[in-house]
């Protein structure tokens, strides 16, 4: 697969997942530091097995990962992490590879993976001198867009959310594994959409293009003391 970003949005090429009504997938979510994916660390991993029809799988991963740098106080506060449990929490070689081992080789399923996760995943991975997963991915905000040309907003969580009229009352937003669970949603109403159109593929088009999120104000360097996320 190949993404190609732009200044205010990003194309995706060389990629194509058949049987999406039958398959077993992963969802999978990360949480960080921050959102500047060349700067920021990781500091949760979550997922969880589905399968439409079947909903989420009995079984999940879920771990904190020892974070390169602090964490905002902003950050500490929207996902509930702090730096006293970075201390203790377990470098990124070890959680990447029992992640690695939960996955296996199913097609992950993701939500603004293409800009967040993969890259800040493909840093570490180097970063570490690990093989990047060559898992099939697929985003849930990308397949949105590609059914819904006529929608400009950025296509974020949030904005699935209200457009999927979902309730999500008591669930802890911004913790990898809860997230999975909303992603898992998301994902199943896509497949409604994809279902009634005709549609059991998702085939890459670098001629469609994704709105990359906005940098909310709580992450600007100008709020946060340098703080890019």
């Amino acid at each position: 697969m190949k993404i190609t970003f732009l200044p205010d949005t990003y194309t995706v090429e060389e990629l194509s997942v058949t049987s999406l009504m039958d398959r077993t997938y992963c969802i999978f979510d990360l949480e960080g530091t921050g959102i500047d994916t060349t700067v920021e660390s990781i500091t949760q991993f979550g997922a969880v097995p589905y399968k439409r029809g079947a909903g989420l799988g009995e079984s999940s991963f879920s771990s904190l990962v020892r974070a390169s740098k602090q964490i905002p106080a902003a950050v500490e506060k929207l996902t509930g992490i702090t730096n006293d449990e970075m201390l203790k929490a377990p470098h990124f070689n070890e959680v990447y590879e029992q992640f690695c081992s939960f996955i296996g080789d199913e097609v992950l399923v993701t939500h603004a993976g293409y800009e967040y996760d993969l890259p800040m995943l493909e840093r570490h991975c180097q970063e570490y001198g690990l093989t990047m997963l060559t898992n099939k991915v697929l985003d849930t905000k990308a397949m949105f867009t590609y059914i819904h040309p006529e929608v400009t907003d950025v296509v974020s969580t949030d904005f699935l959310i209200q457009y999927y009229d979902l309730n999500t009352e008591g669930i802890h937003r911004h913790d990898a594994l809860e997230d999975c669970g909303i992603i898992a949603r998301i994902f199943e109403c896509v497949l409604d959409e994809y279902e009634k159109r005709g549609l059991d593929h998702f085939t890459a088009d670098a001629s469609k293009h994704m709105k990359r999120f906005v940098i909310p104000e709580m992450y600007l360097k100008k709020e946060n003391e340098g703080v890019t996320e």
